[in-house]
């Protein structure tokens, strides 16, 4: 079966998420030692289907490992969802001869990737996506990188926060999921984190609690909003009305995902495209490379597709113990 895949492409799909170069890079460097031809397909899966495909070469990945983003570029495309969208696509990588396609990306991604190898494309995913809510794996793409961004920015925002003695609510990205904001949550000390998965929507409670701390003499107060819950700048407005303090909202946005990666997703990401390409050179497809218990490993993507996350729950019992709220 390795004699089988000549040529492997590799495209970016979705949001991007620093590291994916790094991914990219490997991708194309370790097909090439294994004597594959490579092929960069732009734009995601909107660029496969327009036949936005390029030959690459070790040098065009040269000095790419530090630049956030994605050479690839990346976009989001809804004739990916139909079942004449997924023909198209398979049919344009026989094309272009392509015999394995690494996806590097999230969910929607993977099920992309799903759709194609079910049509015979011999396909493995990689995890890149900043909000770290694939089940699979315990490490995504750009997460880190994401993360350690959103935590410089809030210390900052606490600087100001402090000397004017105010609230502020300080909206991190995340979409759906509440992991970037857990990990804020705790390394910027926050007085409230809102998590989508956990949020009761009582905002009386968070009234309460910046009203008894300003009492025992706590001069400001941070709270750390999920993307998913969203609404900060009305959720200020009405906080400083039952409060009378001064209340600013502040939403981070896309600056999480731009940025240097971090070394961790630079590392991580580089083994990682480095695995995808030995799966397909052992003749394996419609996989999903992960990272669990210290292990880079490798799922069937029906049964990633099928796995559910949560958020941990003795991590977020610790957030709530750890902050000036927590009942003792």
């Amino acid at each position: 079966m390795a004699k089988e895949i000549k040529t492997i492409g590799v495209l970016t799909s979705g949001g991007d998420a620093p590291g994916m170069n790094a991914a990219i890079r490997s991708v194309v460097r370790r097909g090439l030692i294994k004597g594959v031809q490579m092929k960069g397909i732009q734009k995601g899966y909107d660029g496969l289907l327009n036949e936005e495909i390029i030959d690459m070469t070790a040098r065009d990945v040269s000095d790419t490992i530090g630049r956030g983003g994605t050479i690839l570029y990346t976009a989001r495309c809804a004739e990916m969802r139909t079942v004449e969208g997924q023909q198209h696509a398979a049919d344009v990588c026989r094309k272009h001869g392509i015999d394995g396609l690494v996806v590097i990306g999230g969910d929607g991604s993977f099920a992309g990737a799903q759709k194609l190898a079910n049509l015979g494309i011999n396909t493995v995913g990689i995890p890149g996506t900043i909000d770290l809510d694939i089940a699979c794996t315990e490490y995504t793409i750009g997460f880190d990188t994401a993360v350690n961004t959103a935590m410089e920015a809030i210390d900052k925002v606490r600087d100001t926060s402090t000397s004017h003695e105010r609230c502020s609510i300080i909206e991190v990205m995340g979409r759906n999921a509440g992991y970037i904001a857990l990990w804020c949550g705790i390394a910027n000390g926050a007085e409230d984190i809102l998590l989508p998965e956990k949020y009761d929507y009582d905002e009386q409670k968070i009234i309460n609690n910046i009203i008894e701390n300003r009492k025992r003499g706590k001069k400001h107060h941070i709270i750390i909003n999920a993307e998913g819950i969203g609404h900060s700048s009305s959720m200020a407005k009405r906080i400083e009305a039952a409060t009378g303090i001064e209340t600013r909202a502040t939403i981070l946005g896309h600056m999480q995902r731009g940025g240097s990666p971090t070394c961790k997703d630079r590392v991580y990401a580089s083994i990682m495209g480095a695995y995808a390409v030995d799966l397909l050179l052992e003749g394996k497809t419609k996989r999903v490379v992960g990272y669990k218990n210290g292990e880079y490993v490798d799922f069937d993507i029906n049964e990633a597709l099928a796995m559910h996350k949560d958020i941990p729950e003795y991590q977020y019992e610790v957030a709530r113990s750890l902050s000036a709220n927590y009942k003792k």
